[in-house]
């Protein structure tokens, strides 16, 4: 579909539900779901599921992060993410609401492309997610004089990768949202970009409340709120609506002043010899450790369970990464870690898993390291 498309008054003003990706044979007669989008995500069950969303709150949405970053109708925003994911969707309802320019970024993703196409297109502001700032990095591109900001989701840009992305002038901030808040839910703003590049504290936007519950989760409220829930079996949704103005996150944070520090996500903590322990803070120590020798998706930390234990942790890493950076980081590591956060033997496999936007596939990564270890067995 042509994003461009999506700037049009007709688009925002029509009232059937919308969907980028399999949209259901048979529709529940609701009132919650008109005008309304779809946006599939991944269900606990296994079975597919969209988040429900208003065309209106995705507007609130893009109006906060126009305001947050400046954006007026001189701006212009520039795509290079997959419309089905609400973080590209939200760079296309972020120009209708500012009624800037859009620039579409016209191929599979390409560093030096991207830049290329940055400059022609006078591109201010876009979004992207960590991998791809590594690329920009890796590939030591200098970033075009027209770019303002770039907002940096779908994942952690730890602080040495953003470092190497401002002394390339890549005017990088982070961000984190999610699907159920219509994208953005904190933003570093633009006077962030006059300090070193940190990957926290994030402030929140303007629409939101947000308040930290139970054990550090975090829990928001606001007008960008999802609707609801549309599980898909058969061919036929099943709408589940939101049943509070309150939505508690599966994300822990530090909040101070409406200031963000993210911890790590709860469904990801697990129990080592009676220990809890977050396989993704230990991913990003390995990364603060290589000093960036490590790209982005390169590498993944796995819990494999262990009925001794509880689980194992198991560091897989694609064969192209050098041995010598590896060995060199698992040095350093086993020297500061405790006996609960060691790390098993490395698993080398030619291809890890991933997203269209570049994030680990845990699970698919856990099953094929299960059934090649059960295989060699």
């Amino acid at each position: 579909m042509d994003p461009t498309l999506l700037t049009n008054r007709s688009f925002w003003n029509d009232r059937e539900p919308f969907s980028f990706g399999k949209f259901p044979e048979q529709l529940p007669a609701e009132r919650l779901l008109e005008g309304c989008m779809l946006f599939e995500t991944s269900g606990s069950s296994g079975k597919p599921k969209c988040v429900v969303i208003s065309k209106s709150a995705l507007l609130t949405s893009a109006t906060a992060v126009n305001e947050h970053l400046q954006i007026s109708s001189s701006s212009c925003w520039g795509l290079a993410l997959p419309l089905h994911h609400v973080g590209g969707f939200g760079i296309v309802a972020r120009a209708y609401a500012a009624g800037s320019r859009l620039e579409v970024f016209p191929q599979r993703w390409d560093a030096p492309a991207f830049a290329s196409w940055l400059k022609k297109g006078r591109v201010t502001h876009t979004s992207l997610v960590p991998t791809q700032v590594h690329d920009l990095v890796e590939n030591r591109l200098a970033a075009p004089s027209c770019l303002v900001a770039i907002i940096v989701g779908g994942g952690r840009l730890d602080a040495a990768t953003g470092h190497g992305a401002r002394e390339l002038g890549w005017p990088v901030l982070a961000s984190y949202g999610m699907t159920e808040a219509g994208s953005q839910i904190a933003t570093q703003g633009l006077d962030f970009l006059k300090y070193h590049y940190q990957p926290s504290p994030i402030p929140l936007l303007s629409h939101w409340q947000a308040r930290v519950v139970f054990k550090e989760l975090l829990e928001i409220s606001g007008p960008a709120l999802f609707s609801g829930y549309l599980t898909l079996e058969n061919g036929i949704g099943h709408l589940t609506p939101r049943s509070s103005s309150w939505y508690i996150t599966s994300d822990r944070v530090l909040l101070e002043d409406r200031l963000l520090s993210l911890l790590g996500r709860a469904d990801t903590l697990v129990k080592v010899l009676g220990e809890l322990v977050d396989p993704a803070e230990i991913e990003r120590e390995l990364q603060t450790l290589a000093e960036c020798g490590l790209a982005i998706g390169s590498y993944a930390v796995l819990a494999v369970p262990d009925a001794r234990a509880g689980h194992r942790l198991v560091p897989v890493f694609e064969r192209q990464v050098a041995p010598e950076i590896v060995a060199a980081v698992f040095a350093n590591y086993a020297r500061q870690a405790p006996g609960f956060r060691r790390l098993q033997p490395c698993f080398w496999i030619d291809s890890i898993p991933k997203s269209p936007l570049g994030k680990i596939l845990k699970t698919e990564l856990l099953t094929r390291y299960e059934n090649q270890i059960l295989g060699n067995s």
